[in-house]
């Protein structure tokens, strides 16, 4: 079977044996595996474990991460990344180009921007959105207005979307520290209670208590607001809460803030996809009640919420995947292997950029690999693909 592409570790392998001038036969008299092993590993039909990718490197003579494509990738990422850091770094510092565009075009291209990570084509929203922030900083300079601060605080949560999907937590966290900074300018509560949604989230392993704070903020940043946009954040606070919660064992705190969010989305009323682009509604409620569960170990009934939950097409492509990953994650550790394995499948097929960094993508494959008896061509073309 053909490999879904030539972008795996084995194909470099390949390719380096042969700027070695060695043939498969020469390169694996000279390695502790065998010659079939080398032959599937380059085809992709098998994937390269990490002893096996080591042996190879000290054969050829060459680093590890150039067999494994990191370098190329960290390169690639870094190139695509420098032009957003440069502009959140000079974010205090009057642009010398004059905007080309007017506010509300500009806010409707960060608006177009933001659509763009959701349906994650994370390269071409990465390349548009350094020239939007730089143009809207100009017009915050020389004539800022509330609704230009809030597209600049809506572009800088973008940019920190953008780094946290690509694998760049810290300027991530720059990202959000920008957006505080534009949403005061606005004097935009909600914009300021979203930055704290996003700071809580990145809290993870033994700083749960920060998150319960930061979650805390937000709700505080929001009251006396009745507004639906605010009841929408404040329903975002509290899974964000939920999240936090289960990262800390504790379910109680869970079930509240899940039975809190609900509430809010019944009040809200129908999907709320536009709001921030938080996409609150029941959905996302079930979505991370499932979350909840799965960071609490508890695979059967996540198993049981996922498979009661069926998403509409309209469902943004961003969290189509993740559901799909997590899906996966899922079916994996409850020992339904081939329906992880296809799962995986369809989060690659329906976003393959974002798939291909989700943690959870390479737990996954791992544990479906670990788990096989035999390792499906499939699963090694998967396995392959994430640079196992």
């Amino acid at each position: 079977m053909p490999t879904l592409d030539d972008d795996h570790t084995g194909a470099r392998i390949r390719e380096q044996r042969r700027l070695a001038r060695l043939t498969q036969r020469g390169l694996s008299d000279r390695i502790p595996y065998s010659y079939s092993l080398l032959n599937q590993v380059e085809c992709g039909a098998r994937p390269a474990t990490d002893d096996f990718v080591d042996a190879v490197a000290r054969a050829l003579k060459v680093e590890v991460t150039v067999l494994t494509g990191q370098h190329m990738q960290h390169d690639r990422l870094t190139a695509l990344v420098r032009p957003i850091r440069e502009a959140l770094d000079l974010y205090d510092i009057e642009p010398t180009a004059a905007a080309t565009r007017s506010a509300d075009d500009l806010s409707a291209e960060a608006d177009v921007v933001c659509q763009q990570v959701r349906a994650t084509h994370l390269h071409k929203a990465a390349t548009a959105l350094p020239g939007i922030i730089t143009e809207l900083t100009r017009l915050g300079f020389t004539s800022p207005t509330t609704s230009t601060w809030q597209a600049l605080a809506s572009s800088y949560r973008t940019a920190a979307d953008i780094a946290l999907k690509l694998g760049y937590p810290d300027l991530s966290t720059v990202a959000l520290d920008r957006m505080s900074w534009a949403a005061e300018r606005a004097s935009d509560p909600c914009l300021a209670a979203v930055r704290q949604y996003k700071r809580a989230l990145a809290y993870k392993d033994g700083e749960h208590d920060i998150g319960r704070r930061l979650i805390a903020s937000g709700h505080e940043m929001l009251a006396g607001e009745s507004s639906r946009e605010a009841l929408v954040v404040a329903g975002q606070l509290h899974l964000g809460a939920s999240a936090v919660a289960a990262r800390a064992g504790d379910q109680g705190a869970v079930e509240g803030h899940i039975a809190a969010a609900r509430e809010f989305a019944v009040r809200v009323g129908g999907e709320a996809g536009a709001v921030h682009w938080l996409s609150f509604g029941l959905k996302n409620v079930a979505l991370h009640e499932m979350g909840a569960s799965m960071s609490l170990r508890q695979y059967d009934h996540a198993l049981v919420q996922a498979r009661k939950l069926n998403l509409p097409p309209s469902t943004l492509t961003s969290r189509r995947a993740r559901f799909l990953v997590d899906r996966a994650v899922v079916e994996m550790e409850t020992g339904h292997t081939d329906a992880a394995l296809r799962h995986l499948i369809e989060a690659r097929r329906a976003a393959p950029e974002q798939t291909r960094y989700l943690p959870g993508t390479r737990a996954a494959v791992t544990g479906l690999v670990h788990l096989a008896r035999r390792t499906p061509d499939t699963l090694s073309q998967m396995a392959s693909w994430v640079g196992m």
